[in-house]
């Protein structure tokens, strides 16, 4: 094939795809598959799927001197039972490490990962946070609601486990376990 012909293949192939000019149609196209949208004005993650939403959980979100970052990202590791190491960060000075199930590990069950290494979702025992700007960046939830998050990105994300996966997971909690998503799950941080 010589390029004339090659390069008229491609012209062909790209004319097909906007036959009426390529702003014919400028409407944002639908959303396919799961996808996670973090509204911090409303401190309201939802769960969508497709264009439809399936659950709006509450959330606390960064204060004003560490706050949650906006834009588009992908999530492709969650951790259960994670441990806590403090960040290098003033409010976290005198505090201690907590192992994997300890009752004062403030990640609690799992930590979903949006903006690693430090920006993720995680359970918090601070109930009354939700629906205030309380964290240092996170996303902070109700640790059940967290933990329903989890399974179903990992359910769409291509990394399904069964129930006794789950269950070992939520009765050993000494044991930390990663899961990597072997098709990346969208989520928005948006105001």
């Amino acid at each position: 094939m010589t390029n004339r012909s090659m390069c008229a293949a491609l012209m062909g192939a790209a004319l097909s795809l906007y036959p009426h000019g390529p702003l014919a149609n400028t409407a944002a196209p639908p959303v396919a598959g799961l996808h996670l949208e973090a509204k911090l004005d409303q401190r309201k993650l939802y769960v969508e799927l497709g264009n439809d939403t399936l659950v709006i959980y509450p959330i606390a979100v960064g204060r004003g001197s560490k706050p949650t970052p906006t834009g588009q990202y992908h999530i492709r590791k969650i951790v259960w039972n994670p441990a806590w190491i403090p960040p290098d960060s003033k409010w976290a000075k005198g505090k201690k490490p907590e192992p994997p199930g300890a009752s004062d590990n403030p990640m609690k069950l799992v930590k979903i990962f949006f903006g690693e290494p430090d920006y993720y979702i995680h359970g918090t025992s601070e109930l009354e946070s939700l629906g205030e700007a309380e964290s240092h960046g996170c996303l902070r939830m109700n640790p059940d609601d967290a933990y329903n998050v989890a399974r179903a990105v990992m359910d769409h994300g291509g990394s399904p486990r069964g129930e006794s996966w789950f269950w070992r997971v939520v009765h050993f909690r000494s044991e930390m376990k990663t899961v990597y998503l072997d098709h990346p799950i969208p989520m928005s941080v948006s105001y």
